[in-house]
């Protein structure tokens, strides 16, 4: 231990066991919706800036959360995102724009969240922030893969006997216990998880956070 690190634990322990001050809301003003999720549990917390002692401060209203089921645990991480703005809809209704900051800005939010687009007047979820000019204001970049790289990806299974047995069992979804077996005991327990879908030919394995394409490459 340092002493830096001595007087850094000093606010961060006074800030973890110390509850946070609910503000009473004001309906006058907006309100402020934030939301996560794990594959443990979704979460929701509505905000709102006041003017306390005359300054602005920006405080809970009120936190709501959810365990995860273990049927819905098995979901894969955009599915899990969608289930929490489900929750949150339904805790907290009426007229609201939906933006996403910038990682530069908003610091509590992940690496992945980007502006779905450039914020400005022409954007319907237009938010003014006070940003520094040498922050760009990212945007999602989507391109679109060829049909031939999926038919690469189909055609691999061929040369793979576990991905040919697979497709059989996940397409039919049939309970073929002699095609079980003859998977390898890696595949036959990952399948017997229900940890493996097929969507479009193509095999995905799905972990707690992640789904995965399968491809052969060998």
């Amino acid at each position: 231990m340092t002493v830096d690190r001595v007087k850094a634990f000093g606010p961060l322990r006074q800030a973890l066991t110390t509850a946070p001050l609910l503000l009473m809301p004001d309906f006058k003003l907006p309100f402020k919706l934030y939301i996560d999720a794990s594959g443990d549990g979704l979460g929701a917390a509505l905000h709102q800036v006041q003017i306390i002692n005359d300054k602005h401060v920006e405080g809970p209203i009120c936190f709501i959360s959810r365990q995860i089921k273990p049927t819905k645990a098995r979901w894969g991480v955009y599915t899990l995102h969608m289930l929490r703005w489900k929750i949150a809809m339904q805790e907290y209704r009426g007229n609201m724009t939906i933006a996403d900051k910038d990682k530069n800005i908003h610091q509590t939010a992940d690496g992945l969240s980007r502006w779905p687009l450039p914020n400005n007047i022409d954007n319907p979820a237009f938010v003014q922030v006070v940003a520094s000019p040498q922050t760009p204001i990212e945007g999602i970049n989507v391109k679109d893969l060829n049909t031939t790289f999926f038919e690469e990806v189909r055609n691999s299974y061929t040369q793979d006997k576990n991905c040919s047995i697979l497709c059989h069992l996940l397409n039919k979804d049939c309970k073929d216990n002699s095609l079980i077996h003859a998977l390898d005991e890696v595949w036959q327990k990952t399948y017997d998880e229900g940890r493996l879908h097929l969507l479009d030919g193509i095999i995905y394995h799905r972990t707690k956070h992640t789904c995965v394409m399968t491809v052969v490459d060998r």
